[in-house]
């Protein structure tokens, strides 16, 4: 009877042994087919599921008031780890979190005060310090756009450091920033920023980097249909100071629009690499309109959040993801290869490991 026992509880021990980590995310506005911050942490769990064999479940609120329940269905559902992707879901974690102490809760883009949420934070104005200097090298107008999407410190930080690189590769850059509003909307309105983006091009703006969520769109549409900037449409005292794109293959459709004295237009991507999103004609071979991108990894904290579950090595409070833990940085890549010199990548690889060193000190605000 004995020997019946412990063999039952062995087998009770394997089968426990055996079951998958179950992970639940709640995802922000947007969606987790974003192009964006949701899908980069949908990306990263979905890197765990295959590479740690865990099993994931997605939450998308159709509405914010829904995303208590959802959190909660999570945690009655026994969950090992449920994350919520966001500042705006921190009260929904939070609340769930502390009426369930033994379960364990991550938190992506704010700090929770429970002990059982680990909090993901980034050092945005990082890695936006090393798209503004890429920015500030390039700009042939010596003007250049931030388009944010909800006025709030968060995004203050994305703007800081990117006027601080700009203007540190180019003393005398102008950077003309706007935000798409004060509300939850402004993730979502890629009219208006498509508008912002037009004031920004009728005052010189050839680069314009968005850190709006799903409104950032609207700047890539409008760098879509325009292209370029004419050296008759600029503004007073504004005009053309470099052509570094001269050289570049472009397709006959930019020839045709925009013949004669002309310079390209830029989008800088954010969150995840949206380089492709400006190969505007399908070839990668011509010049592509996104100049790089500002890269939020969320996927890297959302796996090793779930890595450290997996591990039994969880560990409540803020983990703050920077330049030196590969939390942020920049991307080059097939799409933007011709853009961006060996030059001036050693030039930004130089920056940023100053950053990382500390010899240069990134504004947060």
């Amino acid at each position: 009877m004995k020997k019946i026992l412990t063999l039952a509880l062995a087998m009770t021990a394997t089968a426990a042994s055996a079951q998958a980590l179950r992970v639940g995310l709640a995802y922000d506005a947007g969606g987790k087919f974003d192009k964006s911050f949701n899908q980069s942490a949908y990306e990263g769990s979905q890197r765990a599921k295959k590479n740690l064999g865990i099993e994931t479940k997605d939450f998308e609120p159709s509405d914010p008031s829904q995303t208590v329940q959802g959190i909660r269905q999570f945690a009655q559902d026994g969950f090992d780890l449920t994350v919520g992707v966001g500042f705006a879901n921190n009260a929904s974690i939070s609340q769930v979190a502390k009426e369930n102490p033994d379960l364990f809760f991550g938190l992506v883009d704010d700090v929770s005060p429970e002990k059982n949420v680990a909090s993901l934070v980034f050092q945005e104005e990082q890695g936006s310090y090393l798209v503004g200097y890429l920015a500030g090298m390039n700009s042939s107008t010596g003007v250049v756009g931030f388009v944010g999407g909800m006025d709030i410190p968060l995004i203050h930080k994305f703007e800081a450091g990117f006027a601080a690189g700009a203007k540190a590769a180019n003393a005398k850059i102008k950077v003309i920033a706007q935000y798409v509003g004060t509300t939850p909307d402004a993730w979502n309105n890629p009219a208006k920023a498509k508008e912002i983006a037009g004031s920004m091009r009728a005052k010189g703006a050839d680069i314009i980097f968005a850190a709006a969520g799903g409104s950032g769109n609207g700047v890539i549409d409008y760098i879509k249909q325009t292209q370029c900037l004419k050296a008759g449409n600029l503004p007073a005292g504004v005009k053309f100071n470099t052509n570094n794109f001269a050289k570049v293959p472009k397709s006959a459709a930019y020839q045709k629009a925009c013949a004669g004295n002309t310079r390209p237009m830029f989008f800088i991507g954010v969150d995840s690499n949206q380089n492709y999103l400006g190969d505007f004609d399908k070839n990668p071979a011509t010049m592509n309109h996104g100049l790089t991108s500002m890269l939020k990894r969320v996927d890297n904290a959302v796996y090793a959040l779930i890595q450290d579950v997996k591990n039994n090595k969880f560990k409540g409070g803020e983990r703050r993801f920077g330049l030196k833990d590969a939390g942020v940085g920049y991307s080059v890549d097939q799409y933007n290869k011709a853009l961006i010199s060996s030059a001036q990548v050693a030039k930004v690889e130089a920056v940023k490991a100053k950053i990382i060193s500390g010899a240069i000190k990134v504004p947060t605000k």
